[in-house]
């Protein structure tokens, strides 16, 4: 089992930047896939950004390539999104997910655990 705890959410501004943290405890990250997903109120949770745990390979939705960068921290067992250039529509409730497959990284289900996830709000 891995317990998985996001933190770092909170309000700002468009264009500022937030860095969300994803702990995880029960078991090393070491052999994980990671992502990050988002869910707005009335949508479906979709894609944010996904890596191996060596951090060869990494994946982003189009919508915030250029201004979101995954990370992890293998050694702390930590996952992180560094958002640059927010914008309003990246307003969601902010979901890290640990997994076994690069080949589907943008599907839900190739995801075996998930955390409760962290509110970002972005004004305007």
């Amino acid at each position: 089992q891995v317990q998985l705890v996001e933190s770092g959410g909170g309000l700002v501004q468009a264009g500022g930047s937030l860095r969300l943290s994803c702990a995880a405890s029960g078991r090393s990250l070491r052999n994980y896939v990671m992502g990050w997903f988002r869910q707005a109120p009335g949508k479906e949770r979709e894609f944010v950004a996904a890596s191996n745990w060596s951090e060869t390979s990494s994946r982003y939705a189009d919508s915030v390539k250029g201004r979101f960068t995954i990370s992890r921290d293998n050694a702390k067992n930590t996952v992180y999104l560094q958002m640059n250039s927010l914008k309003p529509e990246d307003s969601a409730v902010y979901y890290c997910a640990a997994g076994g497959s690069m080949v589907y990284y943008y599907r839900k289900g190739a995801y075996d655990y998930w955390g409760q996830g962290t509110q970002v709000t972005v004004s305007s």
